[in-house]
């Protein structure tokens, strides 16, 4: 079992960068949702799990500008908006900018100790889902723009399987914004909800412990690029798994992860 894949987000619920390599801290891929886009109105953050409310986020594109290091400033990063044009996050214009794009006033921040909360919109036409067609709102984890946990992990298994039983769909790793995806060879199933309670040992250093199953919400139906909406990807898993596909985990020990790394279950 191997990293075939890393990536991070820099500003949250808008797209991410891969990575070869990527230091992993207390609070995860260094660098990852370091950002997030508060609605002025309600202070909450901008988050693609309302698309009533947030419905172009995911055409929204964020990377450095210089990667993150260890012991220092998280550096700016360059936002792509839905039009083509880009600013950096250190440009004065910025939040007049983004204002402009959203059309509703808002600022880029970065966590802080204040509790921030973010709305997510359950789908109607998926009725094996509790509660459809109603909006509900969690609070991020302190200091963090992270939904639940700190990192969040698929598996190559866990993706064929899921193709397999929609096959009209198509299932890409980019529908689910894992942090990690691992090859785990001729595993079948759902294989990483297995590995809850344990602890996975990742290259030489980086240990992780598998905290629960993903829950899944309206994110992994929309549109990303060329990827269509797909309500059927969110309803197969509510048919066939619970609604989950993934691992939340937090960090037990850190380190470097790289692609290619061995990883190994205790």
């Amino acid at each position: 079992m191997h990293v075939t894949s890393l990536w991070r987000y820099p500003v949250k619920s808008m797209m991410g960068e891969e990575m070869n390599a990527c230091d992993v801290t207390e609070k995860g891929l260094l660098g990852d949702r370091a950002y997030g886009v508060i609605d002025e109105e309600t202070g909450k953050l901008a988050n693609a799990k309302n698309p009533k409310k947030w419905p172009d986020m995911f055409r929204y594109r964020a990377s450095y500008m210089e990667p993150p290091q260890l012991s220092e400033p998280i550096p700016p990063v360059r936002i792509t908006l839905p039009n083509g044009q880009s600013i950096r996050s250190n440009d004065n214009e910025l939040n007049t900018r983004l204002t402009e794009s959203f059309r509703r006033t808002v600022t880029l921040s970065s966590p802080s100790s204040i509790e921030v909360e973010f709305e997510g919109y359950i789908p109607e036409g998926i009725q094996e889902l509790d509660n459809p067609g109603t909006v509900f709102s969690k609070a991020s984890p302190e200091d963090t723009f992270f939904d639940i946990a700190m990192v969040h992990i698929i598996t190559t298994s866990t993706i064929e399987t899921l193709r397999k039983l929609t096959p009209d769909s198509r299932i890409e790793p980019r529908r689910f914004r894992p942090n990690l995806i691992l090859d785990v060879p001729e595993a079948e199933g759902f294989i990483e909800e297995q590995w809850v309670g344990k602890i996975i040992t990742i290259g030489d250093h980086v240990q992780l412990k598998i905290l629960q199953p993903t829950k899944r919400c309206i994110m992994t139906t929309l549109a990303q690029g060329d990827l269509p909406n797909d309500p059927n990807v969110l309803r197969t898993l509510a048919r066939q798994n619970n609604g989950n596909f993934g691992v939340y985990a937090e960090v037990v020990k850190t380190g470097l992860v790289k692609a290619g790394d061995c990883v190994v279950i205790d």
